[in-house]
């Protein structure tokens, strides 16, 4: 499939990688999201001990899901 490369830039679609998530089961299209989450989730925890080295890995863990996890508040 051809893409216009200007469209492609201009949009941020990666259109070879979406071809081939497109072939892939269902299972390893979710099996790809998890990784690349975690993958995400570890280069943020590896961030904040660096900016925050007293914290030990638990507290660590609280910062990512804090970061990861908005803030809802009900309105009465």
């Amino acid at each position: 499939m051809k893409h216009d490369k200007a469209w492609t830039s201009v949009a941020g679609i990666d259109w070879e990688q979406l071809e081939l998530m497109a072939q892939l089961s269902p299972a390893k299209r979710v099996l790809a999201g998890m990784q690349a989450q975690a993958f995400a989730m570890a280069a943020l925890r590896g961030t904040l001990r660096r900016r925050f080295p007293e914290l030990s890995q638990s507290e660590l863990n609280m910062k990512v899901l804090a970061y990861l996890t908005p803030l809802r508040m009900e309105t009465p």
